[in-house]
């Protein structure tokens, strides 16, 4: 189970932070009812590193009372609870921690109005430049950075992310949570970014999406609710992410990120999603063979005798 740690009555996060005592505890109560902490995660507060004005007041409601309409509280208190995620990981054993980026830049997503040259430029300087520290904190105990790809996040395709690996000099924390639902609402190729990005990913959200446009909306949805837009996310195997190719792809490129089911299908209760999450990604596993299917045929490795195949020691 993927914890939340902006859900107090889950985890105390300055608690699994500083004492390994309160970490255990946690997890021997996890255990005790069959739950295995397999990561924690901190998506809005990563939202927080990076605010645009345009998002000041809808953000707040990400962040305790005493830090809103205090932009720069705001981004100190979300930077400590970010470290004091990746100190946490490292108490409870955990390898991986997920997040979103934070956007300066998405209200610019379109290129008109023309932009001012050099602006996308600085708001990625600026987001390697309150990164850079958390990533380094992660570093130092341990645990990879995963950032979810998505829609609203100055991350949200591979050009992006590339964009800001660079800025953070190639950061080894500095990795992905892959989801295609997201990439189908984008119309993102989202076997390829496997081929493309396979080894920085490191968590994998297994949910699915639809993506049927009309001759009234595509891609930007006309401002509509989830369950009236061409793109929205559907339940586990009612929507249209190919699994069979992604976990055969995941296979195929040596793919071990974590698997967790996430249910956000707006039209089906959430139970629903519980209920076919497990089973479903179970069914697509592939436990990859250490021999090729024609081992049987094996006649042994013999230099000597390759040469003379190929005509080499005439």
């Amino acid at each position: 189970m993927q914890i939340p740690t902006w859900v107090g009555a889950f985890i105390d996060m300055e608690k699994a932070a500083t004492s390994k005592a309160y970490a255990d505890d946690l997890r021997a109560t996890a255990d005790k009812h069959g739950i295995v902490i397999t990561d924690l995660a901190s998506h809005i507060i990563g939202q927080l590193i990076a605010v645009h004005p345009a998002f000041d007041t809808m953000s707040d409601g990400f962040a305790p009372a005493s830090v809103h309409g205090n932009p720069g509280a705001r981004l100190e208190w979300a930077t400590q609870h970010l470290k004091w995620a990746a100190a946490a990981s490292k108490n409870l054993g955990i390898a991986a921690h997920a997040t979103f980026s934070g956007s300066l830049a998405w209200p610019y997503v379109y290129p008109f109005p023309q932009r001012p040259a050099g602006l996308i430029e600085e708001a990625f300087d600026e987001l390697a430049r309150r990164w850079t520290p958390i990533l380094d904190e992660f570093d130092r105990q341990g645990v990879d950075v995963c950032y979810e790809i998505h829609p609203s996040e100055d991350l949200h395709d591979g050009v992006t992310y590339e964009m800001f690996l660079e800025r953070v000099k190639g950061h080894k924390r500095a990795n992905l949570l892959y989801d295609p639902s997201h990439f189908i609402l984008q119309q993102l190729d989202y076997l390829d970014y496997i081929d493309i990005y396979h080894e920085r990913i490191r968590m994998f959200h297994v949910k699915d999406a639809e993506f049927n446009p009309t001759g009234r909306q595509g891609v930007y949805g006309g401002y509509q609710s989830w369950v009236n837009r061409a793109g929205r996310f559907r339940s586990l195997g009612d929507g249209q992410v190919d699994f069979a190719a992604i976990f055969q792809s995941s296979a195929s490129t040596g793919l071990t990120a974590g698997r967790c089911s996430n249910g956000s299908a707006p039209s089906s209760p959430p139970s629903r999603a519980l209920q076919r999450g497990a089973p479903f990604i179970a069914s697509h596993i592939i436990n990859v063979t250490e021999k090729a299917f024609d081992d049987f045929a094996a006649t042994g490795m013999d230099k000597a005798a390759n040469r003379r195949i190929l005509g080499l020691d005439r």
